[in-house]
């Protein structure tokens, strides 16, 4: 969804509009010479922005205002109108504030604001001497960068195996992947930021060993280093096949730069390629190797893709939509064996495959935590600051189960923005802001040019709801328990989806 913008459009916002045609709490968006920018405001005062998301370029005229702030309608990304500042993910970047000025019956955006103008921190932040994050995933980077926005000035230290890392996930099955995205858009910011930011990222290193008592880690090549409060942003891991179905035909699996790289470079020779598994990761790769012109075939023990998550109507839809793009589906079935050029079947099937992509699932990160002791459910367990069983020690991402105030459950979940902004809220916590984790989880999910988003957390429900259209890509579905929402999933109805995660915030159960 990233891409280039048009130029412009709208009034001209510098030659001035009438007020009354700016109502209260409505977006405008117009220009500013050859500048997008969005005008809006709030009771007797005026806000002007930067018109884009600083994630993936959406129009935030078209997104919701809440008070002062403004929310993209692609993925949920929030903004200060006050200062144009990023205020939570997946938007890292702030955008530009402009000078605002009301003159009689008109009302001109002048020019953007002073950088000191916008700047909301300048003062210190009192926390502990030094923090280290295991993990550069969405939850360790945006913990470093909530660490030097809120005016920590002490080490900060993230370590990660992984050579790239920190990256943009998401794209890697998607646009990236697709061959419509250049490697250029997968960092999240260049090697320069966090030199600026005085953030020490350790590559191809992995932490071995955690000791609460002496509040030290250990590391591969054993070096130990001391840590006044740690952060376990550690993710997960895929679910390999077992030894006796992948007999040495190498199925690649998703989950690093690396791996989508080398999927990359053997769909270059591939004519034929199976997925295995119809889950998100495994839907997003079989429309990327399509956009890559190969024949796809997907293998899943499922009777539909997604039903489990999406219900059976979107799963219906979603099989559907893949099919007019040429997948080819076998459900239920699964692999029983792979050898290098075909994949058997349970039903001996045998299909021929050139390239092999394993997407059936991911495994939490847990070994470090269980070594040391720390409390385990099925993930570990964290209170509403995000804090694990031991002191000084928080965890965020993949691996943490935390009490949700939504569903009334301790929730687990896999999502890229959901560990961003758990990252964002245990670096506050790091800092003694004691801030209750309580955003709505949010994720969207790319299939050819239909997204669909998805706000709440609904691991079982009694009934659905289907408001619209689901084949002409125009529905909100509702999981309910009782007469409550639990979750909504929108295709093109990004506003009711953000309406939606508004008044999923107001209840507490």
């Amino acid at each position: 969804m990233a891409g280039e913008q048009s130029a412009p459009s709208g009034p001209d916002l510098g030659a001035g509009i009438a007020v009354a045609s700016v109502p209260d709490g409505k977006l405008i968006g117009g220009h500013v010479g050859k500048e997008a920018v969005l005008l809006s405001r709030h009771g007797g005062e005026w806000f002007a922005v930067g018109a884009v998301c600083s994630h993936y370029s959406g129009p935030l005229p078209e997104g919701l205002m809440v008070g002062d702030t403004v929310r993209c309608p692609w993925h949920h990304a929030c903004f200060s109108l006050r200062t144009g500042e990023a205020l939570r993910p997946p938007a890292l970047n702030d955008i530009t504030c402009w000078v605002v000025e009301q003159d009689g019956e008109m009302v001109y955006v002048r020019h953007p604001a002073p950088k000191a103008a916008t700047s909301k921190r300048s003062r210190k932040a009192d926390g502990p001497d030094s923090v280290l994050i295991i993990g550069a995933g969405a939850a360790g980077e945006c913990a470093v960068e909530t660490l030097r926005r809120e005016g920590y000035e002490g080490t900060v230290t993230m370590f990660d195996p992984d050579p790239d890392a920190p990256y943009d996930r998401p794209n890697l099955s998607k646009d990236y992947l697709a061959g419509s995205a250049s490697e250029d858009w997968i960092p999240l910011h260049p090697d320069e930021f966090y030199a600026e930011k005085n953030i020490d990222i350790v590559r191809n290193r992995r932490v071995v060993g955690l000791e609460p008592r002496n509040r030290r880690i250990r590391l591969d090549d054993g070096s130990t280093r001391q840590y006044g409060a740690l952060l376990l942003a550690t993710g997960a891991t895929p679910i390999r096949l077992a030894p006796e179905v992948d007999r040495g035909a190498g199925a690649h699996y998703l989950r690093s730069l690396a791996d989508s790289k080398a999927i990359i470079a053997a769909a270059a020779s591939a004519r034929r390629a199976v997925i295995l598994g119809a889950s998100f990761i495994g839907l997003e790769v079989a429309a990327s190797l399509r956009a890559r012109h190969l024949d796809v075939h997907v293998v899943a023990p499922q009777a539909r893709p997604l039903e489990r998550v999406m219900g059976p109507e979107l799963g219906d839809f979603i099989r559907k939509l893949h099919e007019e793009h040429g997948v080819v589906f076998h459900l239920p079935h699964t692999a029983k064996e792979i050898t290098r050029g075909t994949v058997v079947l349970d039903n001996d099937e045998r299909l021929p495959a050139d390239l092999v992509v394993a997407g059936i699932g991911v495994r939490p990160n847990l070994e470090l935590a269980q070594q040391a002791g720390l409390e385990i459910d099925r993930g570990i367990v964290v209170d509403e600051l995000l804090q694990t069983s031991a002191p000084g020690i928080f965890a965020a991402g993949d691996i943490a189960r935390w009490p949700d105030p939504h569903s009334g459950e301790r929730i687990r979940v896999e999502h890229w923005v959901v560990a961003q902004r758990q990252g964002q809220a245990a670096a506050r916590n790091i800092l003694g802001r004691r801030e209750v984790f309580d955003a709505v989880p949010f994720f969207w999910s790319q299939h050819y040019d239909v997204p669909i988003n998805y706000v709440g957390h609904a691991e079982q429900w009694d009934r659905l709801a289907v408001d619209g259209n689901i084949d002409q890509r125009d529905c909100a579905v509702r999981f309910f328990r009782g007469d409550r929402a639990l979750a909504v999933a929108t295709i093109y109805r990004d506003v009711e989806s953000l309406e939606a995660e508004v008044a999923m915030e107001q209840v507490a159960v």
